[in-house]
């Protein structure tokens, strides 16, 4: 029995400040879930939520199928929408249309890895002769690899997370990151990164902090002096790509998952793996995996007179 009616765009406040409060989702996962409850409001097309039933949210999957959306993509919205009306179950009553879906099966695709080469090639390629911003899309890129940061988490850093540890080895550089549902965890630094990051605040990034008239505690700038944003950071990944002449598709994440597969090619423990990404969970790890048996096997298969 419903015990409170709510229009859909009330509904969907009361579930988003959910997320927000109680689950503490970060901005980017929110907007998501937002995008998602969009599409199924204007789907429904002023029919009221308690005229939704599971036929209702099956009619919506197929407008998906029909829009060409993929099935990841399919299932992410249905997964919104199956927490959107427990949320509503528990909190107001309502009867929940999507107990009865199934979810439909995704084909589990490998992370693409870009190689070893190629990242240093993009690092190189970053450098331009003259411009202020070339140490700091260097140092950006030499982050994101030696760091396996989010693009979120990148621009997010801050001056003061930045640390360094003498042990008997040397010095070791730290970085904190905070993650989904603002988790923070700590992560160690190559040399390169920490060398290139050096470079950056000598060399590039005072000159970055004069085109502003107020300070900020962010590490990476732009040109006007303030935080770089999240578009900046995929822009320079980018071109740092195609001026290294990398036909592939790359992101920011791909240097993320390079610095999982190099990780376990180079014989990490996948907890230790688990931990340095920020994984909740071992088995989201586990997909980095597959990779590197890819590999065995492909080496196998070449090398064995009787693997064929």
């Amino acid at each position: 029995m419903v015990t409170r009616a709510l229009n859909f765009e009330l509904a969907s406040t009361s579930f988003l400040n959910h997320l927000q409060i109680e689950r503490g989702l970060a901005a980017n996962s929110i907007s998501a879930y937002r995008r998602d409850l969009n599409k199924f409001a204007h789907f429904l097309n002023d029919k009221t939520l308690s005229e939704v039933d599971p036929e209702t949210v099956s009619a919506f999957e197929t407008s998906l199928r029909e829009a060409k959306l993929s099935v990841a993509s399919i299932n992410r919205v249905d997964s919104t929408l199956r927490s959107f009306f427990k949320h509503l179950q528990q909190e107001y009553g309502y009867a929940d249309p999507t107990l009865e879906i199934a979810p439909s099966k995704s084909s589990r695709r490998l992370p693409k890895a870009l190689t070893i080469a190629q990242i240093v090639s993009m690092i190189d390629a970053a450098y331009r002769e003259g411009q202020p911003v070339t140490t700091r899309d260097q140092a950006m890129l030499e982050l994101l690899y030696s760091s396996g940061a989010r693009v979120s988490e990148l621009i997010g850093i801050n001056l003061n997370d930045l640390s360094s540890v003498k042990t008997d080895d040397g010095v070791i550089t730290t970085l904190k990151l905070r993650g989904k549902g603002s988790k923070e965890r700590i992560v160690p630094l190559g040399s390169f990164a920490s060398k290139s990051i050096e470079n950056y605040l000598v060399r590039g990034r005072p000159d970055l902090a004069a085109k502003s008239a107020k300070t900020t505690s962010a590490l990476f700038l732009n040109s006007r002096g303030t935080r770089i944003s999240r578009q900046t950071a995929w822009q320079l990944v980018l071109d740092a790509a195609e001026a290294a002449g990398i036909t592939d598709h790359v992101s920011p994440h791909v240097f993320r998952h390079s610095y999982a597969t190099h990780l376990l090619d180079g014989g990490a423990d996948i907890r230790v793996v688990q931990e340095l990404l920020g994984h909740a969970s071992v088995t989201t790890t586990q997909i980095y995996t597959l990779i590197t048996i890819d590999k065995v096997r492909e080496s196998y298969s070449m090398a064995h007179p009787r693997a064929r």
